[in-house]
């Protein structure tokens, strides 16, 4: 623990306009309004027994206005025999409420939901459902931008249902938890901003626990990444997440991350 915060420490120390677009969090912002992007997540986690555990996760971003944002995202996976096969998809929303905006800093808050359906087998106590449980999500974003310094945090409720038409979830298994994350993000490139088409480069720390509420069993990650802003329309974002702890079963906690993102401006007049 003496390490974690050691590390947390180093990244808030840096000297605090930094993108704060993280790589396993949202933050409080939303993307530009009457705006559309396009985002490919690709997951190789590695599963307990020895094998790669790939997830492809295509998604359409829309940013309605300033203050609402939209995705909608696909489920694609290899845990299930005869090789990649569709598993589901998401439709997430996002609500800024609350903007605070002052020199060289702001203050974001947000609630989002998310209802996502799976047909995969469940074969963990861990609850997901960005690519596993078939369910919804709902909870706040709190998003800090100091100058080249993003802190952001959030707290959600969310809980699995059936994996139709197949998978019924274990009634012996608590079917809802609670999540929390916190994201620390450092603008490092470039050193002095000259225009917008040069490339950006963060990096970035985050942690993302969960506690299952009907056992109180719990886990904790830690997720430390780097992201490139390409001409401030194209993102490339390269990650590891690592378990620190944990008291419930999950088939494959750690692996590398690497999403794909371009963004379409004015798409809509």
């Amino acid at each position: 623990m003496k390490k974690l915060l050691f590390v947390l420490g180093v990244f808030i120390s840096l000297s605090v306009s930094a993108q704060e677009l993280f790589v396993f969090t949202e933050p409080a912002s939303n993307m530009p309004g009457k705006s559309l992007g396009i985002r490919d997540m690709n997951a190789f986690m590695f599963e307990k027994d020895g094998r790669l555990n790939y997830h492809n996760m295509p998604e359409l971003m829309w940013g309605i206005n300033k203050k609402w944002m939209v995705h909608v995202q696909g489920f694609i996976s290899n845990r299930q025999e005869g090789g990649l096969k569709v598993e589901g998809g998401s439709l997430y929303a996002k609500y800024r409420f609350l903007s605070k905006d002052d020199i060289q800093s702001h203050f974001r808050m947000a609630v989002y939901g998310r209802y996502s359906l799976n047909n995969a087998d469940i074969h963990q106590q861990e609850i997901e459902t960005m690519g596993h449980n078939t369910g919804y999500e709902t909870g706040i974003i709190a998003t800090q931008l100091l100058h080249k310094v993003a802190i952001s945090s959030s707290l959600s409720y969310e809980r699995a249902l059936d994996n139709k038409p197949d998978y019924k979830f274990p009634t012996t298994e608590s079917n809802n938890a609670m999540n929390y994350t916190l994201s620390v993000g450092k603008l490092m490139l470039p050193k002095v901003y000259k225009n917008y088409k040069q490339t950006n480069m963060n990096l970035m720390l985050e942690f993302l626990g969960q506690r299952l509420n009907g056992n109180g069993k719990s886990y904790l990650d830690i997720a430390p990444s780097v992201q490139f802003i390409i001409n401030s329309q194209a993102r490339v974002d390269i990650g590891y997440r690592q378990e620190l702890y944990s008291t419930m079963n999950r088939t494959a906690p750690n692996g590398i991350v690497l999403k794909f993102e371009y963004t379409f401006f004015n798409v809509f007049k």
